[in-house]
């Protein structure tokens, strides 16, 4: 499969934030073993680089993607340590022309119909709708799709275990992104073995959708 395969397949994808980089082998082996093979690491703190490159390294078989990018600089440096796809709070063309010159996946963030034209104008299939629920969750998603029917979307901010299903059952959506398995503070207490619990049970409600 494609990363975009890949991504739809698992259906979610969480959001990390790292501080410290010695937390991404275990962390990666936790939601190996709960059934998620898939980590997006933004870029927010200073260990983001050097987690991704331990992740992928001794995870090779995990899809490893960077976050929250602003610039052109912070893709090249992701790409360079193993990230496979790209993923931007908002709109930004440094990150999405990178992304595009160097073939690598690319998930800009919207939440408006002029931002959504932005990505036709690329030739992008999908984009992250951010902050999801802040911004009218599906509703809003189910709205834009009307007048951009070739768009899918991948929904990320406010969305846990009681909503996830609802947005999964509609089909212009090929995953969520989520934190609630992989919080800061169950990182930073090393509670890898909640996460790896939390991310088998999340994999097991969002399967039960596909």
């Amino acid at each position: 499969m494609n990363i975009m395969e890949q991504i739809r397949h698992h259906r979610l994808v969480p959001v990390i934030k790292l501080d410290e980089a010695s937390d991404a082998a275990p962390l990666a082996e936790a939601l190996c073993e709960g059934g998620l093979p898939v980590a997006e690491i933004t870029f927010r703190t200073e260990a983001a680089k050097d987690a991704i490159r331990l992740m992928t390294r001794q995870n090779p078989q995990m899809l490893v993607g960077a976050g929250s990018l602003t610039n052109a600089g912070q893709a090249e440096q992701a790409v360079d340590a193993g990230a496979s796809f790209l993923v931007s709070a908002g709109f930004s063309r440094q990150v999405t022309e990178f992304a595009l010159d160097n073939n690598i996946p690319v998930f800009p963030g919207i939440c408006t119909p002029t931002e959504l034209m932005l990505l036709v104008e690329y030739g992008l299939p999908v984009a992250k709708f951010f902050p999801a629920e802040q911004y009218g969750g599906l509703k809003t998603i189910k709205a834009l799709s009307a007048p951009f029917p070739n768009m899918s979307f991948m929904p990320t901010g406010g969305i846990g275990p009681e909503n996830i299903t609802d947005y999964l059952a509609f089909s212009k959506i090929i995953a969520c992104g989520g934190s609630w398995m992989v919080k800061d503070s169950m990182i930073r207490g090393h509670e890898f073995d909640k996460i790896r619990a939390l991310t088998k049970e999340a994999v097991g409600l969002v399967q039960k959708e596909a």
